[in-house]
């Protein structure tokens, strides 16, 4: 099958390397089309992409001028191919584990029907940069968090949810995983490991304020949708928060 990834990139050149080197030790799973969106980089990150794609030629590398990560994520959705089948994502600065699609495109391979899997994620302060597992000595915590890694979508659920909303400058992500899930598709909750989600002083979400003021933006359009349309599909069960409060104190 077919399965695309969609990767914004801005100013990682130190660690974009290592997220692309987790999705192609995966080519066997599935065949590969990564779209890397460097969003006006002013490092070497796009350098550092290039020199790959010679090599790995299911690289596709496309630059623009910086106009932040939803922006960048609704470009990579324009260029998904007519044939790509299954839809997922990888933040440059996180690694994709070993055996990942593995798992969970043979349940896309084995039913049919199924529009989404989502998965579960490792929050995790160190990676081992030539493993690209955790290091030893790593705190880390695992749960069904809120990231679109942990997704990976159907070609035709991706074209009912639409876009990324650009009124979002974070949690355009979460906004995006809880309209796709309230309009109802088939979807599982395996139990593999689809993320290392790598915490260091970069992550965007170290802006509390941003990300308390965002999320609860996007709470509040989801209460609207549900107001407006009440044939919306709960979300229960599906996010482990209590993992993440816990994560957060560590």
């Amino acid at each position: 099958m077919k399965l695309s990834v969609i990767m914004p990139v801005y100013n990682r050149e130190v660690l974009v390397g290592a997220a692309l080197r987790s999705l192609l030790r995966q080519r066997d799973a599935a065949e590969l089309d990564i779209i890397v969106v460097d969003d006006g980089s002013t490092d070497g990150s796009a350098d550092v992409v290039r020199s790959m794609i010679d090599e790995n030629p299911c690289i596709r590398l496309f630059q623009q001028e910086n106009t932040g990560v939803t922006r960048a994520r609704n470009r990579g959705l324009s260029l998904l191919k007519p044939e790509t089948e299954l839809v997922s994502f990888l933040d440059s600065d996180d690694i994709s584990p070993a055996g990942r699609f593995a798992a969970d495109v043979a349940l896309f391979r084995n039913d049919p029907d199924l529009e989404l899997t989502y998965s579960k994620m490792m929050l995790v302060d160190a990676i081992d940069e030539q493993s690209l597992e955790p290091a030893a000595g790593a705190n880390s915590v695992i749960a069904r968090g809120i990231h679109l890694s942990a997704a990976i979508f159907s070609r035709r659920l991706v074209e009912r949810i639409g876009g990324f909303d650009e009124d979002f400058a974070q949690a355009e992500d979460t906004d995006y995983l809880l309209r796709g899930f309230e309009i109802g598709p088939r979807y599982v909750l395996p139990d593999t490991l689809a993320l290392y989600y790598r915490r260091h002083s970069g992550n965007m979400t170290r802006q509390q304020d941003v990300q308390a003021r965002e999320f609860m933006r996007v709470i509040h359009k989801s209460i609207k949708r549900r107001r407006a349309n009440p044939s919306l599909k709960p979300i229960e069960g599906i996010f482990e928060l209590e993992k993440l409060s816990d994560w957060r104190l560590m």
